[in-house]
């Protein structure tokens, strides 16, 4: 691939903070064990032992076709895959290992298979990267022993040059876990993302090599980083990155919107993780909840998608929902219908059109001092895939509130 000039940050991340929705997908050798990604690590099994799943692994034809459908489906506009995780097991053809799904049971590059999927269903393309790795022997020698952190450093950087070189253009670099060593210089990450941007200069990298790249990582909790600052929060569906069968507390239609609210409201992205089957199947359940979302998004994407404004800070919170801004165009989540009217305090602008995003139908409204009241709503929420209904609010100048905890204080006449 010829090197070109690095673009700039923002360039890069334009496309990436208006798609908002990312599929996040582990799989590898701990599938067959479905007892968590960690699974090796957790419960000491020796690396003998454990290296008997990769010639055990045989996984149907081509399963990530039906991972790029579903996400497509879903209303995600990108994918990123686990091409090597902590086990050290890497899912690609490399010349660095021969423990790998190319010479070990699957046989083939399931990488390359993926990245094929994600090209046919039109999403942007991602790879996983785990610095920390189990099997390689210098894998923890590293941390002291300069010459295997040197051997280490170089096999790292061997694997993550035939990512960025084998397969076309990728988008998203997603490193996890840096350990053994405690610092960029240790595991020189400078230089190897100095290599990676000269061979995918379009690139965005998370900040999980121990520099701030592009994005912070919240990993299972929705925290927006400060203002400015690029995030992407990655969440598990169930609990388990990997797959877990026995893992039952799936995440409902209803949660999965109201996190991708709190995304966009903070000018962030949310990655949501599925970890399919040792076949490469996903779990119904997955579906089950995606479909709807998908669904829902279709609809009310316009909340959603493209550049928002932060809304933290300039709303307040709401008995019956929360809010998403653009521009002066305020979008009002209602998750808890009121009935036949809606009321809103404290805000700071004139209210000059509501209506429904879906339909656009208008809605009667009332605006004195304080207060605007929506008026002529019917008894239950209009949206059928959720419950969730999103007003959209054309306000005179940028939105804003102002509530605090005290109540309305009269003036004597």
């Amino acid at each position: 691939m010829a090197e070109a000039k690095v673009w700039p940050q923002a360039k890069r991340l334009q496309w990436w903070q208006e798609a908002r929705f990312g599929m996040f997908i582990h799989w590898g050798l701990y599938a067959q064990v479905g007892r968590h990604e960690w699974v090796m690590n957790r419960e000491r099994i020796p690396r003998e032992e454990y290296e008997k799943l990769a010639d055990a692994w045989k996984p149907k034809p081509r399963p990530a076709r039906e991972w790029a459908a579903l996400a497509r489906e879903a209303g995600m506009k990108y994918m990123v895959m686990t091409t090597k995780h902590h086990e050290g097991f890497c899912l690609w053809d490399t010349r660095q290992t021969d423990y790998n799904a190319a010479k070990r049971g699957p046989g083939r590059d399931l990488v390359r298979e993926y990245v094929e999927a994600c090209r046919e269903f039109g999403l942007k393309v991602g790879f996983y990267y785990s610095l920390m790795d189990w099997h390689h022997p210098d894998g923890a020698r590293c941390a002291y022993d300069e010459k295997a952190r040197r051997r280490f450093c170089d096999f790292t950087t061997g694997c993550v040059r035939e990512l960025m070189t084998h397969y076309g253009k990728i988008d998203i670099l997603w490193y996890d876990v840096s350990w053994p060593l405690r610092s960029a210089e240790a595991w020189d990450s400078r230089r190897r993302n100095a290599m990676v941007r000269r061979l995918q200069p379009h690139i965005l990298i998370n900040n999980r090599s121990q520099l701030d790249e592009d994005f912070g990582t919240p990993e299972e909790h929705i925290k927006e980083a400060e203002a400015g600052r690029a995030w992407e929060a990655c969440m598990t569906f169930n609990g388990s990155w990997g797959y877990m069968p026995s893992a039952v507390d799936w995440r409902s239609v209803r949660e999965v919107i109201g996190m991708l609210r709190q995304c966009a409201a903070g000018c962030g992205n949310l990655l949501l993780n599925v970890g399919p089957a040792p076949d490469g199947s996903l779990p119904p359940e997955a579906a089950e909840r995606l479909v709807p979302v998908g669904r829902w998004l279709r609809a009310n994407g316009e909340a959603v998608y493209g550049r928002t404004d932060r809304a933290v800070g300039r709303m307040e919170w709401m008995p019956c929902g929360q809010f998403t801004i653009k521009g002066r165009n305020l979008y009002y989540w209602v998750r808890c219908w009121p009935g036949k009217e809606l009321a809103m305090g404290g805000l700071k602008t004139k209210v000059t059109r509501a209506s429904y995003l879906v339909g656009g139908k208008a809605i009667a409204l009332e605006q004195k001092g304080g207060r605007l009241v929506l008026k002529g709503l019917p008894r239950s929420s209009p949206d059928a895939t959720a419950g969730v209904t999103v007003i959209k609010l054309r306000c005179r100048s940028k939105p804003r509130q102002e509530l605090g905890a005290g109540c309305v204080v009269l003036k004597k006449k």
